[in-house]
């Protein structure tokens, strides 16, 4: 336990009592801070070395973005929460060995983008700037919170011929249940923290509780759906992606892994396969999941 977490708790769940909406607030501030930047490792760097580097601001922030290849055939790579969008390095090179133009960004507070902190609403902007510059995507590949963050935005007029998630969250509540319980806060906290996400990040957006989950709605994604997640995940339940894949049912497939865990997932040489064997199958089988080439 971080020895901060118990005066936070004190602090918040005692002004909750007074000043539930001012105590939310204070909550939402901690629950969209990354915990620390990942570091670039060398392998990454001689990749990004090759990349052609790229700028966006979202809400004030300037956001890193990289591509590769000649533009067609835009494959988006989303990263995880306090990950970075490098962390794809495996799946860059294999999509680039089939001719493929892979795209990725550092969401802000992360890698080598600007800010401390982020939210599902930076992270949709930030995929929206990058559908308008490179078009269609022929995949999006995400993993973790960046699953969750792709399909809010796939299903808000971003657009993509098949979609893979590795370690997937798939329901925002899980998020906050786990917040919640990993401080110890009393739900007043909690309550108020859900209502400035509806007030301050989502105004104009009735609903947006049920909209946030990413099993809400899939018939608005219209397109196949490969899923991994390893069975000894330490950091997103296995039960997430089984979520998704009965959400999308026969346009989805859930393959589970064993041993990797939720980071080793992104480099793993099998998973990294099957998953380009699915962005370039040229046939869709009858369920509407492209068959294995």
């Amino acid at each position: 336990m971080h020895p901060l977490v118990p005066l936070l708790r004190t602090s918040l769940n005692a002004a909750a009592r007074l000043a539930p909406g001012l105590a939310g607030r204070a909550a939402f501030h901690l629950f969209v801070r990354p915990q620390g930047r990942a570091r670039l490792r060398p392998e990454e760097e001689r990749l990004l070395a090759e990349a052609r580097p790229g700028r966006l601001e979202v809400r004030g922030k300037g956001v890193v973005t990289y591509a590769w290849g000649d533009g067609s055939r835009p494959v988006l790579l989303v990263h995880g929460w306090s990950s970075r969008g490098s962390r794809f390095a495996a799946f860059v090179r294999a999509l680039r060995e089939q001719g493929y133009s892979p795209v990725l960004f550092d969401g802000p507070g992360h890698g080598a983008s600007e800010g401390r902190a982020t939210n599902i609403r930076e992270y949709r902007e930030i995929i929206r700037h990058l559908h308008a510059e490179h078009g269609d995507f022929e995949a999006v590949i995400a993993h973790s919170f960046g699953v969750l963050a792709a399909l809010f935005a796939l299903r808000d007029g971003v657009r993509t011929e098949r979609f893979v998630g590795l370690g997937g969250v798939g329901r925002f509540d899980w998020l906050v249940e786990g917040f919640r319980t990993g401080l110890g806060l009393d739900e007043r906290v909690i309550d108020g923290m859900r209502g400035h996400v509806e007030t301050t990040l989502f105004p104009d957006e009735p609903d947006i509780w049920r909209r946030l989950s990413a099993t809400h709605a899939p018939e608005e994604l219209a397109a196949p759906v490969l899923l991994f997640h390893d069975a000894q995940d330490d950091m997103v339940p296995p039960a997430q992606s089984r979520a998704l894949a009965r959400a999308h049912g026969t346009g989805a497939r859930l393959v589970v892994t064993e041993g990797l865990g939720h980071r080793r997932i992104l480099a793993d040489p099998e998973v990294v396969a099957e998953a380009v064997r699915f962005v370039t199958a040229p046939a869709l089988s009858p369920s509407g999941v492209p068959a294995a080439g």
